[in-house]
């Protein structure tokens, strides 16, 4: 099967996702900086979460750039990692109404875990319809950010309920470490075309 669909239909769902976050933010009651201090936790989720929507989508693109054909077990591997990612406004919405509260906190952080192992099953899933000597097998190699991040999700949530803050504080070492460009899909796809 054709990919464009998959694509075009993950691309409208992430542009909901950050149009339902954005409509979530309320305008401040005020014209001063001091009118935005009551909204700092609630900008600092949005943010982090754009972030994140941001990297998915930038990692989803370059992941279907290496893909040839979709089938079945693709189309359900991505509509699951779409779940994940729809909960990312309601999650981001407690967390930041909370105050960075811990049980929002780790719940937050269960969605990232649970989107991170999604993309993964996406991934092999590719991987597995298109080979072992494919351009994203060959691309992803053993993918420690990947499995670094799942650890890291894996251990803030536990953390959460000790101090939020050291939770939230792994959650952007995460993204952090996903905006360092990555370069290894358009590595190997300038290579293969040579």
């Amino acid at each position: 099967m054709n990919k464009n669909r998959l694509e075009a239909f993950s691309d409208g769902v992430l542009a909901i996702i950050i149009t339902i976050m954005v409509l979530e933010l309320k305008v401040p009651h005020g014209a001063d900086v001091a009118a935005l201090r009551p909204l700092a936790t609630v900008l600092l989720g949005y943010v982090l979460s754009f972030l994140y929507v941001g990297i998915y989508w930038n990692n989803h693109h370059h992941m279907f750039h290496a893909t040839q054909h979709v089938n079945g077990g693709i189309l359900w591997a991505n509509l699951h990692l779409l779940f994940w990612l729809s909960l990312f406004p309601v999650t981001t919405a407690w967390v930041g109404e909370s105050r960075f509260a811990a049980m929002p906190t780790a719940v937050y952080g269960f969605v990232l875990l649970m989107a991170a192992t999604a993309y993964f099953i996406l991934q092999n899933t590719i991987i597995a319809r298109q080979g072992a000597g494919s351009i994203l097998a060959a691309a992803v190699g053993r993918d420690w950010k990947g499995k670094f991040s799942v650890v890291l999700y894996a251990a803030a949530i536990p953390l959460a309920f000790v101090s939020p803050w050291i939770a939230n504080g792994l959650y952007v070492l995460v993204a952090v470490m996903w905006l360092a460009p990555d370069r290894r899909i358009e590595r190997v796809l300038e290579e293969s075309n040579r």
